[in-house]
């Protein structure tokens, strides 16, 4: 997993409320010296796309660049289709986007606009919900599942603002308590049996903690009893965090829509800003098909 952040798309309405994704991703971009890229789209991607409206792009693509400092490229897209945003999406490091929900029939089977460019550009997507005035985040939640893919999320996390307080948070349920309870088990034994499913947690999240990248960052870590997502986003809710860092796995649109996802669930939930990061990402695209769909 690339930990390294060099170009960025942002994509926006233009609206006042969309303006806020612009300046999330210049922050994040003048903290990495990364290649910002400008993209306008309706909002939800629910067009048609306003002509006048993405005829001001050049205007905040100058504004931008001289007010951060920053590499500013304008990407000539005037339909604003969810297609275009993830062709440009797999040359980039990382998505940002608003918050803006898709409230058509089609969304309810298919999954918000979010769900959709991560599924299809396999790229970190990073939800904004929040003022992006304050500069940098103050602090991360990161949700962990406690297996192997989760190491690298937390280095990315780190790696992401490196001034940021970092908690990393895990969730557990234990899968068997249900049946001994149908089994008529003491209580006495299901609580031993709850105590030492979150000794086993406490041990794998101090195995996280002692990442090397993590160690730079101040970090802390917790853990919940409940449903992963929920709790996620309550403990987003507690601890103040301004952005929380989840997960995804690689699954098809028809089986979250029947089994679910928790990276989804908490995408739906948070309060805060969300950035969702694929399981086995690799670096942006350049593969000769792609750099003619590019083209």
């Amino acid at each position: 997993m690339n930990n390294n952040i060099q170009s960025i798309l942002a994509v926006t309405d233009l609206s006042a409320h969309g303006m806020r994704t612009v300046v999330r991703a210049a922050s994040i971009a003048a903290v990495h010296g990364a290649l910002l890229k400008i993209m306008y789209a309706p909002a939800a991607f629910a067009g048609p796309a306003d002509a006048d409206a993405a005829g001001g792009l050049g205007a905040v693509c100058l504004e931008v660049a001289e007010r951060f400092g920053i590499l500013v490229k304008r990407v000539d897209c005037t339909r604003g289709l969810l297609e275009e945003a993830v062709l440009e999406a797999r040359w980039c490091d990382l998505v940002v986007i608003g918050d803006e929900p898709d409230r058509s029939l089609a969304a309810f089977f298919r999954g918000q606009p979010a769900e959709r460019l991560l599924r299809a550009a396999q790229r970190p997507v990073l939800v904004v919900r929040l003022d992006a005035q304050a500069g940098s985040y103050r602090r991360m939640l990161v949700a962990v599942d406690l297996m192997e893919e989760s190491r690298p999320l937390v280095d990315l996390a780190c790696a992401f603002d490196a001034q940021a307080d970092v908690e990393l948070f895990h969730a557990f349920t234990p899968m068997h308590e249900g049946r001994l309870r149908y089994a008529d088990v003491s209580a006495h034994v299901i609580d031993a049996y709850r105590h030492a499913c979150a000794r086993q947690a406490r041990e794998r999240m101090l195995w996280l903690s002692d990442a090397s990248s993590a160690r730079r960052n101040r970090v802390v870590s917790s853990v919940g009893r409940g449903d992963p997502a929920r709790q996620a986003a309550v403990q987003q809710q507690y601890s103040q965090a301004d952005l929380l860092v989840v997960g995804k796995r690689r699954r098809s649109a028809l089986t979250d829509f029947l089994l679910g996802s928790v990276a989804l669930r908490v995408l739906r939930w948070s309060t805060g800003d969300v950035l969702v990061v694929p399981h086995g990402l690799q670096a942006p695209s350049s593969t000769p098909a792609v750099r003619r769909s590019a083209a």
